[in-house]
Parts: structure tokens; C-alpha cells; sequence
């Protein structure tokens, strides 16, 4: 009968909703941030950054372009419980070179500008990021590209290996004046 007894209560507590964790916030971006595969500081590189949560750690990963934050998502071997992503507000940054430490918006609703003539951080094509489709829209028509979303962007244009050109020169190594947004 005991047994009963337990057992029925381990059925009762399996059918309770079960309680999830708070969605962590985004945190400032600082000094200390450090690309999570470069291993540089995130604040030397211009563009939009990500910051991914991670279930088990204190502090994100920090990306150095949304393009690399993306890819740590559809890698296989990234196994980690990734609890909320957050990628640069494009549209409230003051320019490409400082994209702002707070302007974070979620990855998950974000409108991505993919294919423009912009490279991020560490010189690969980036998929910029805008909370406000109007904004990344405006962004397109100046520097080319298309909006998708998180969903929609192909996993060619952020896992597929590019020929990395420095920040600020052209593929034919051409140096760009200063950028603007």
C-alpha cells in the first residue's frame, strides 16, 4: 500500500508543469568580453557581437560577429543547453565601428540583413542584426543584401569557409573610407 502511495504521488509531481528557468538578460558589453572562438577582446572589432547564455555558466559567450554566434547554434558538436541569445541592435548603434555595449536584441525576433557589402569583426560576411524590420530594410538599400530571420538564414553563408579580407578593405584589397551604419 506504501508503495502505492509513492508512487502515485512520483505521478502526480510528473504531471505538474514543470518550473524553467528565468530567461537571462543581455549583460554589457566590456573589456573583459572575449570572442568565444578568436579569443580576442570583442570591443577591438567593429560590427555587430552576440552573446550567447549558456545553462551552467555565470557569464555569455561573447561572439565577435553574429555570423560565429549563429554557427555555435547549428554546430552538432555544441551541445551545451544555450538558454537565450542576443545579438546588436544595428539600429541603435552609433556607427559600424561601435555598435554600443547595451543595444542588445533578442536572436530569436531580430530581422537579419545577410548578404551586404558589410564584412563583420573578423572580416567574414556578417548577417547584421536590426530589432525593427524598417531599419534593416533601410540598411539593405544602402549596402545591399536581403532580410531573412534566425530561421532562414542558410547554413552555407555562416558555417561555409570564406576568404577573410582585412576589416575595412575590399576584396581586391582596396581600404574602405570610414563606414557608416
Amino acid at each position: 500500500m506504501r508503495f502505492l502511495a509513492v508512487l502515485a504521488t512520483a505521478l502526480l509531481a510528473a504531471c505538474q508543469p514543470q518550473q524553467t528557468a528565468e530567461k537571462p538578460q543581455p549583460m554589457t558589453m566590456n573589456a573583459e568580453a572575449t570572442g568565444h572562438y578568436c579569443q580576442m577582446i570583442v570591443l577591438e572589432h567593429e560590427g555587430p557581437k552576440a552573446q550567447a547564455h549558456v545553462a551552467g555558466l555565470d557569464h555569455p559567450l561573447w561572439f565577435s560577429q553574429v555570423r560565429d554566434v549563429i554557427a555555435f547554434l547549428r554546430m552538432p558538436e555544441e551541445t551545451d543547453e544555450v538558454r537565450a541569445v542576443y545579438v546588436s541592435d544595428m539600429g541603435k548603434a552609433s556607427s559600424w565601428t561601435e555598435p554600443g555595449p547595451d543595444n542588445w536584441t533578442d536572436a530569436q525576433t531580430a530581422h537579419y540583413v545577410i548578404g551586404s557589402e558589410r564584412r563583420g569583426g573578423m572580416g567574414a560576411p556578417e548577417a547584421v542584426p536590426f530589432s525593427e524590420k524598417a531599419e534593416a530594410e533601410a540598411f539593405a538599400e544602402a549596402h545591399g543584401g536581403e532580410i531573412v530571420s534566425l530561421a532562414d538564414i542558410p547554413d552555407a553563408y555562416v558555417l561555409a569557409p570564406v576568404d577573410v579580407t582585412p576589416t575595412g578593405a575590399t576584396e581586391a584589397g582596396e581600404h574602405k573610407g570610414e563606414p557608416s551604419r
